[in-house]
């Protein structure tokens, strides 16, 4: 690739979310935003290379795009009804909360627009399906991977959605403050859903995405500073500082992942796991807590033990089982499964994985054949650890998890 093309490449990475989002501001109509920030790329390859990259890829991306919207609307001879809808504040200043449109509920167009797509008119998996693809720029492939069924499948809800959105009039607006309470657990399903994607790509050389995770952070943040009182976003926020404070130490110097007993814990992030703490304890303190705040509480735990053994298992196992009665997920049982083998040994947690296969909502998804030969070998039953490592090298695409699970692999067939 040339510098140029790279250029565009990174930008594409980087910028699409937001983009897009601040096109759909002026066109309210994302089949049309779509469109036009796919055009400004095109053109991108073209005004790089004839004046340089600018300073500021994803500013004169969106003015591009924009300026495509508004040809667009001449040609439709509706450009003066729209002329209104162009009056915008300088596109430059899109990241700067202190410019952006007074009176707006939410204060960034990425926020905005998560919330435009987690519109009631859609069913939850098919918002926030529509979400990561439009608004996050995740992979349909990756999106897919998440839910555990085959791209086309995914391709398909997403086109469906979007059609649903259009044929509706689900108009491109800031939600009404009354209405943010009942979009909000899809809102924080995707930001979650985003981060998780950043933590662990599904496929790819590297085990992490930064961009994803950071962005995931910011907009976290953003949601806490739009609902400040709402306390799953706290365990939102708290369970992504906590789970992020170990970016560092998940692989060594030459990219070989690094489970948990193995990481150094002295290069943890000391002051984003005390801030995501504080922010568990005070949660739990007003009231009954919900799954992001559970799930934040058995982060924390984990974070704040001296070592893995010494990590307080059986509360671990008292946390997921209180996580069980407000989110009965098989993903939930199956980390639960993992602390059970740390309080009543493989054998036991061999039991519960063996229920999972056999229930199938989990067909598909590696961690469930990949926990089931760690259980194994650790019984010293490599024969059976070895097919197991063997059915999750068959359901993973990144490389780095492929690489551990071989050498795994190797070590049961060489023993």
């Amino acid at each position: 690739m040339s510098d140029v093309e790279r250029a565009v490449a990174d930008a594409y990475r980087r910028e699409w979310a937001f983009v897009l989002a601040a096109t759909v501001r002026v066109t309210h109509d994302l089949d049309l935003a779509e469109e036009c920030v796919q055009e400004a790329f095109l053109s991108a390859l073209d005004g790089w290379r004839r004046d340089g990259v600018p300073a500021k890829p994803g500013g004169w991306l969106t003015t591009i795009a924009r300026r495509k919207a508004m040809d667009h609307f001449r040609r439709q001879d509706a450009f003066r009804t729209r002329m209104p809808l162009l009056l915008e504040p300088d596109v430059t200043e899109m990241n700067d909360l202190d410019d952006l449109v007074a009176g707006d509920a939410i204060a960034d167009d990425r926020l905005r627009l998560i919330f435009t797509c987690c519109h009631p008119v859609l069913p939850r998996e098919a918002q926030i399906a529509l979400t990561l693809r439009l608004v996050c720029g995740v992979t349909t492939g990756d999106i897919a991977r998440a839910f555990l069924v085959p791209e086309p499948t995914m391709a398909a809800r997403i086109t469906r959605a979007k059609k649903k959105i259009a044929a509706a009039g689900v108009p491109y607006r800031v939600p009404a403050a009354s209405e943010l309470p009942d979009r909000l657990d899809a809102v924080l399903s995707v930001i979650h859903l985003l981060f998780t994607t950043g933590h662990t790509a599904p496929s790819g050389d590297s085990l992490v995405r930064d961009h994803l995770v950071d962005r995931a952070l910011d907009l976290a943040r953003l949601l806490r500073d739009l609902m400040p009182d709402e306390r799953q976003v706290w365990g939102l926020l708290a369970l992504l500082l906590v789970t992020d404070a170990r970016r560092a130490t998940r692989t060594d110097a030459g990219g070989r992942l690094l489970l948990l007993e193995e990481q150094d814990r002295t290069r943890w992030d000391r002051a984003a796991i005390a801030e995501g703490h504080q922010l568990v304890l005070d949660a739990m303190r007003a009231g009954r807590p919900g799954k992001f705040v559970l799930q934040a509480a058995i982060a924390s735990l984990h974070a704040q033990a001296p070592s893995y053994a010494e990590t307080d298992w059986a509360q671990v196992v008292v946390l997921y089982d209180e996580l069980l009665k407000v989110w009965p997920s098989p993903v939930v049982t199956l980390n639960r499964a993992i602390a059970v083998s740390m309080v009543d040994g493989p054998a036991a947690a061999l039991a519960e994985v063996r229920a999972l296969e056999d229930d199938g909502r989990l067909d598909g998804y590696h961690y469930l054949p990949a926990t089931k030969a760690d259980l194994l070998r650790r019984l010293g039953r490599r024969s059976e650890a070895a097919a197991a490592y063997r059915a999750a090298l068959g359901l993973v695409d990144n490389e780095a998890e492929r690489a551990f699970l071989n050498a795994r692999l190797d070590e049961a067939t060489a023993a």
